[in-house]
């Protein structure tokens, strides 16, 4: 059973504890182990299951629809954390329905903030976040979809891909070129409606931890409605809704670390080895030694980088991709160790270790690889001394 002392770190007020321990038992009691073959359909559930359950209303603010006043990062990462222990699937479903709203959440209009989140916390409407593109993954800055601007609207055009919830979304939040200026400043955010005419998801993408993944080629026209806030601000909407979800992706992998460190202690106890067991081995008890303390340092970063920006009320770059950083590159470590304390049945198919050995290797790439988050510690480190 994972250690649960963490939740009495003063980063948590008791509406977390409580919050923590309620998903906690709504997890044990509705979600089944591992994702079924049919995973779009299995996703479409479980936003619905979620939606269901209260828990999709942490992805948008309480004017609409949401639990909490603002989008409050210690909550979405407990839920993350505890949903990625038991279901990877659940764990994406639910991040999905944040990140791909988030946008409209922060900087939406109250038309849009209206006709769309009320719809995410239900889970009526799925939701996606659509800014890589075959030529400019973690190069933002330089995105060639382009979006000009007619007396009705905007006609879009270009490719997204890699695209989570691509092909089953309701909506898309978007980013393309409108040319204000050069680089990151001449970009907008747009919401897609997926049924408009000229937008194709129907070529989808197979990953090593089965998720709805498309790539999204774009022709279509827009109405002006759909500009989210002020042109030419998309790349600065995009990086602030970053900045919020990315703590979350650490404690997605936190969650599957914690899972791994569950099943490889539970094998150390019962495996058999001469007289005693796995865990009587001096080797093991240091791998389990290590794996014990990257999660607990993990744990502190992610709930100091939520702590940052929900109470401090700061921007917390630099702590998030700290957060994710250590997070992500730390729990490949710690699964790693638990494939190798299983032996061959750890690479065997079923075998939970297996599952997870596939699901964190993602986390280390999207919403910013680990090497763009060592150039965002490294900048505000510099920054600091320059000051």
């Amino acid at each position: 059973m994972s250690d649960r002392s963490f939740l009495e770190w003063p980063f948590f007020d008791d509406s977390h504890r409580r919050l923590a321990n309620e998903l906690e038992e709504w997890c044990l009691s509705e979600l089944a182990e591992g994702p079924g073959d049919d995973v779009d359909a299995e996703c479409r559930a479980l936003v619905k299951k979620l939606g269901d359950g209260g828990w999709l209303r942490y992805c948008v603010p309480a004017a609409y629809g949401g639990a909490r006043e603002t989008l409050d990062v210690r909550s979405l990462a407990l839920l993350r954390e505890t949903l990625a222990r038991h279901h990877g699937l659940a764990d994406y479903a639910f991040a999905m329905q944040g990140l791909g709203s988030g946008t409209i959440s922060l900087f939406g209009s109250e038309e849009q903030k209206r006709e769309y989140l009320p719809r995410v916390a239900s889970g009526e409407w799925i939701a996606a976040f659509a800014l890589t593109e075959p030529e400019t993954g973690s190069d933002v800055a330089n995105l060639t979809s382009e979006a000009s601007q007619d007396r009705d609207g905007w006609n879009l055009k270009g490719a997204k891909t890699y695209i989570s919830n691509g092909g089953i979304a309701d909506f898309y939040v978007t980013f393309a070129r409108t040319g204000e200026a050069p680089g990151s400043r001449g970009i907008s955010a747009f919401i897609l409606d997926a049924r408009q005419p000229g937008v194709d998801a129907s070529e989808r993408i197979e990953v090593i931890a089965p998720h709805p993944l498309a790539t999204i080629r774009l022709d279509t026209s827009l109405p002006h409605r759909a500009l989210i806030g002020t042109p030419g601000e998309g790349f600065k909407y995009a990086m602030g809704t970053l900045d919020v979800f990315r703590t979350t992706v650490g404690a997605a992998a936190l969650g599957f670390a914690r899972r791994a460190l569950d099943e490889a202690t539970r094998r150390a106890l019962d495996r058999k080895l001469g007289n005693g067991t796995l865990a009587d081995n001096a080797i093991t008890q240091s791998k389990l030694a290590e794996m014990v303390v990257d999660i607990e340092t993990s744990a502190l970063l992610i709930y100091r980088s939520a702590w940052v920006r929900d109470v401090l009320g700061r921007r917390n770059s630099r702590e998030a991709a700290m957060a994710k950083l250590h997070a992500t590159d730390s729990a490949q470590a710690v699964i790693d160790k638990a494939v190798q304390m299983f032996g061959g049945l750890g690479v065997t198919k079923g075998c939970v270790v297996e599952r997870l050995y596939r699901e964190i290797r993602a986390l280390r790439i999207y919403e910013g690889a680990s090497e763009v988050q060592k150039v965002v510690i490294a900048r505000a480190h510099l920054a600091d001394y320059r000051s």
